[in-house]
């Protein structure tokens, strides 16, 4: 999308704002006015509280701090149905008849719904609706869990609450990257990401490579204020997405920002500061000898050494603060909220940090009695200053010169300021830290306006216009003279992307016969996204100086890229009593990556819900379970992420010929029948509500093939292209979720609740030519090979005799396995997949105490801990099995000896952390000023009980790459956190 694109955009937003700002005209005289309280059964205010209209898509608001609300309903003097939603209580309706002019206060309690059924939700659906109207699972989260988290972003909050959904924190560094994998993986190319979508805005939750960090890559979400979040719902898999088309096949997380609600302005102000820690550290070599040089296996002679703690020179405790401030309120026809907040946070190694600012308005305005529009404008500006992790890219990472030196040379540089590397081709850690400099920022604006028209009784239409747009600014300076860069270096790198997408909605709701119910939805989607690189890199600098300028390019680069899609789906739900519902949808896809032959896709659905348990005879004969609710989906949808824009193209390479620049032809020909891969999935569940709702079951099984997997084949030599990108391949993935929740203890002032989750996926990978790939960012060790899940660790293994026991030589030394002709053999070794995930959650509150308690276990899978590979060899030295040589355990040269036997450094990954751990107290304020004030002690990554030898089994050295997982190699372990914190209403 070209500049004047977003301007107009733009400006579209702002001529909506002044018309939202000046269209509060008297509409009393039109308008029917209900206000009252929402509270719990306890007298607790239920703040955010949801209440709309039934059916009407434009009427709606939520409750203030005090629980009040107020809302405005056409005059129609035919009744309506209200609905009073809050996450984690029962649903309430209440029927009023609007006139003009009327008034009427109506206050509701309600009952707390610890199995959700009657949660409102909107994600997949047509309109808010129940989640015991739908046929496939959802979950939910709202403020208070993401707040309960102490997570500094959204999907860090993700983990260990949705079942189904592996959230893996891939670096611990300040601002590090989240892979979110509901379900399983669903391609080999591309990403398994879900999509984003944010107050019905997707969004762009990239993870850019700009300047050659190692395995270290931010994703977008990190730019989100979690503070500023109301509410987010997830969806997983096609059978709930199809109507999302040909970019939801790996799910869609929506999330909704705050309102604002009518009533004087509430002014909220929350800050906090945490320590960021070291969790563990791990065994170095301290032994106070070294061998003689040459060091091999024929010379075992030892010499005194001096031994230095390295860890001690890169990690540091790091501090951070959080801040937001927010005001939210407004009129009968005007509401509003706004923020600001400033996040800071320091890394556990050494000058690394990331900091955020960011303003969001959100603006509701009632039109007419007929018509309302929303704005929300949000704007984040961050900054980081990184440490290159080094990982499997280069070699000037902080914690490459940990991997690859020995640790008995003093770290730190003498008189003149040099600092010593033996290895020599890597930099020493502490010269990293002090000297390269490495950082990013970045600058966003997310914008969406929505109009809502409902003309007459049941009929709703809803245009949505949003966009997302951000720069990103890389620069990386290494100063001549450095160990293994003596050139210097120096690189500066600037990434665009601008999203936008058109929205219109067309809603119906009528009662066919009595207790029939029909929702007919008709939707149209026109969406458009660009984005541009620009990278310059050069060495030879000039003394001092810090930019490209300076010195001798050595490369240049500049790519983009523009995409667009359109589509069309319309989705028909048939509701019989308020107990069975049935549900077919049908979606279009256009998209201009989509082959010439393969233009126009079409994904269907279908589901049921059947709520048995409202029947007469199952009230009558089995009291004891309040709810028991059967559904079953089916659905289809695409994944667009391995399939780049121009892929039916056969693309061209500029290249300097004679003076002038020629184009040459890629080795890669374009595919007129290419499209997007299509995942087919079945879902089978139930959910179940015993002994008056206070044990509630979530249980589903699904059954997922994705066909026309894009893979790489080879092709004639005729063709004069070596590869052609085709859909080929398969995969599949089936599992199951179970999800429970109880309430052990239920008195006047001790609550106790109780959650738990379960969930386990099997992965298939089928279609690859040849049987095996191996995948990017790993070293060639995580392949996709036929027959076997996604990501295992294909190596080399220890030579055996035929009862299982190490081969060793004459002289103790172990060797790699061979055929019969001597050559090396590599097999799989490890499975980085995890049989099971689950979460324990504890949440006790007495009287005005509140404990949060969260474990998450990861069981089952395998971590090839490729820095205890490097870190164990004797020419580098300091490691724990170097130690193990010198002190006689090992014989001499057996790590060298085992150095490429990979098999030797597989370990079981599994572990249990102490997720989140929050201890808070709502305090009697000291000033009738403050409504409500909150004090409060987190604690994240508190412990973890593994048998793991690396700093954390959790990390990836590939970053978000997809499909590599279990690959630690130089990736800053994930930090203990400890928050304090207080929050205030006035």
């Amino acid at each position: 999308m070209k500049l004047k694109t977003i301007q107009k955009a733009t400006k579209v937003l702002a001529a909506l704002g002044v018309i939202l700002l000046l269209g509060a005209a008297d509409l009393q005289a039109q308008t029917f006015t209900l206000n009252g309280t929402v509270a719990s059964a306890d007298g607790e205010p239920l703040v955010g509280a949801t209440i709309y209209v039934e059916g009407a898509a434009s009427q709606g608001t939520v409750t203030d701090f005090e629980g009040a609300y107020t809302l405005s309903i056409p005059a129609s003097n035919q009744m309506v149905t209200v609905v009073y939603s809050y996450i984690g209580y029962g649903a309430a309706r209440r029927q009023v008849t609007p006139s003009a002019g009327g008034k009427e206060t109506v206050d509701v309690i309600l009952a707390e719904d610890y199995i959700g059924l009657e949660q409102v939700v909107v994600t997949g659906a047509s309109t808010a609706t129940s989640k015991k109207r739908l046929g496939n699972a959802i979950s939910t989260l709202d403020a208070r869990d993401i707040t309960n988290s102490g997570a500094t972003s959204l999907d860090q909050a993700l983990a260990g609450k949705i079942t189904g959904a592996l959230v893996s924190q891939n670096s611990g560094n300040p601002a590090g990257g989240i892979s979110v994998t509901l379900r399983g993986y669903s391609t080999v190319l591309g990403n398994s990401n879900p999509l984003y979508i944010i107050d019905g805005v997707i969004i762009d939750n990239s993870s850019n490579e700009l300047i050659d960090l190692g395995g270290y890559t931010q994703n977008r979400l990190v730019d989100l204020n979690p503070n500023d979040i109301e509410r987010v719902e997830i969806i997983k898999g096609a059978a709930a997405a199809a109507v999302y088309g040909s970019r939801a096949s790996n799910g869609v997380v929506q999330i909704f920002t705050k309102k604002g609600a009518q009533g004087k302005p509430r002014i909220s102000f929350s800050t906090s500061f945490n320590v960021n820690q070291l969790r563990k550290e791990i065994e170095e070599n301290m032994e106070p000898f070294a061998f003689e040089e040459p060091a091999n296996a024929s010379n075992p002679n030892l010499v005194p050494t001096t031994r230095y703690k390295m860890q001690d020179y890169i990690f540091d405790t790091g501090i951070g603060t959080d801040n937001t401030l927010s005001m939210s309120g407004g009129s009968e026809n005007t509401k509003y909220y706004a923020s600001g907040a400033a996040f800071y946070n320091e890394g556990i190694i050494k000058n690394s940090d990331f900091s955020r600012y960011s303003a969001r308005l959100n603006v509701d305005q009632i039109l007419s009695s007929w018509a309302s529009v929303s704005v929300g404008l949000n704007y984040i500006h961050n900054n980081s200053n990184e440490i290159p992790n080094g990982g499997i890219a280069e070699v000037y990472g902080a914690l490459t010169g940990f991997n690859f030196n020995n640790n008995n040379f003093n770290p730190e540089p003498d008189a003149d300021g040099n600092y010593q590397s033996p290895a020599g081709f890597v930099a020493n850690p502490l010269e990293v830290i002090d000297n390269f400099k490495f950082g990013q920022k970045t600058q966003r604006f997310i914008g969406s306006t929505q109009l809502r028209l409902s003309p007459f009784k049941g009929f709703d239409i809803e245009y949505i216009l949003g966009f997302d747009t951000y720069t990103q600014k890389a620069e990386g300076f290494i100063p001549v003279g450095s160990n293994g860069t003596p050139l210097g270096w120096a690189r500066t790198a600037i990434g665009t992307s601008q999203l936008i997408n058109n929205d219109l909605n067309l809603r119906y709701t009528h009662d066919i016969s009595n207790g029939v119910r029909s929702q007919s939805w008709l939707g149209f989607t026109v969406q458009h996204d660009e984005s541009t690189t620009l990278a310059i890199t050069a060495n030879r600098l000039s003394p001092v100086v810090q930019s490209t300028d300076a010195g001798t390019v050595t490369s240049r680069g500049d790519s983009k890229s523009e995409r667009n899609i359109q589509g069309a789906f319309f989705q028909q739900t048939f509701d019989f009593g308020d107990k069975l519902y049935l549900t077919g949808a049908i979606r279009l896809d256009q998209a201009s990556p989509f082959g010439e032959n393969e233009r126009t896709q079409f994904y269907p659905k279908a589901s049921f819900s059947y709520l048995i348990s409202e029947e007469p005879f199952w009230k009558e004969g089995i009291p004891a379970i309040n709810t028991f609710k059967v559904r079953a989906s089916y659905g289809q949808s695409g994944n667009l992420s391995a399939l780049r824009a121009y892929e039916r193209y056969a693309n061209y390479n500029p290249q300097p010929i004679g003076g002038q620049t020629a184009l040459i032809p890629s080795t890669r020909q374009g595919n007129p029948d290419i499209k997007p891969e299509r995942q087919i999935e079945y879902e089978f569940g139930i959910d179940m509500g015993l002994f008056d709702n206070r044990l509630g079951l979530e249980f589903s099984y699904y059954d997922v093939e994705v066909q026309d997997l894009l893979l790489e084949r080879t092709n004639a030599p005729s063709t004069g292209f070596n590869s052609r990108l085709e859909n080929v391949g398969t995969m599949t993935n089936k599992g199951f979720e179970l999800m429970i929740r109880a309430v052990p203890v239920q008195a006047r002032h001790f609550n106790w609740k109780l959650t738990t989750t379960f969930s386990q996926n099997r992965n298939e990978v089928a279609g690859i030519e040849g049987g095996l790939i191996r995948l990017p960012k790993s070293f060639g060790i995580s392949v996709a090979r036929n027959g076997e899940p996604l990501g295992i660790i294909d190596g080399f293994f220890y030579a055996r005799d035929a009862s299982g026991n190490i081969l060793l030589d004459a002289n103790g030394l172990p060797s790699r396995a061979t055929d019969e002709n001597g050559v090396v053999l590599r097999k799989t070794i490890a499975d980085p997949n995890p049989d099971w995930i689950g979460s324990l959650i504890n949440e006790f509150t007495y009287k005005k105490f509140s404990l949060y308690l969260q474990f998450d276990a990861v069981q089952g899978f395998e971590v090839f801990n490729f820095t205890d590979r490097v870190n164990s060899r004797s020419s580098f030295g300091g490691g724990f099995r170097d130690a193990q040589e010198i002190r006689g355990e090992l014989p001499r040269g057996y790590n060298n000896a085992a150095y490429n036997i990979w098999e030797r450094y597989i370990e079981d990954g599994s572990f249990i952390k102490l997720r989140e751990l929050t201890l808070s107290y709502n305090t009697n304020p000291p000033t009738p000023a403050i409504s409500n004030l909150r004090i409060f002690l987190q604690g994240r990554n508190l412990l973890s009980f593994d048998d793991y030898t690396g700093w954390d089994p959790e990390v990836s050295s590939s970053g978000q790459t997809n499909g590599v997982r279990g690959f630690d190699f130089n990736e800053v372990p994930i930090p203990r956190t400890i928050r304090f914190g207080i929050g205030l209403t006035l």
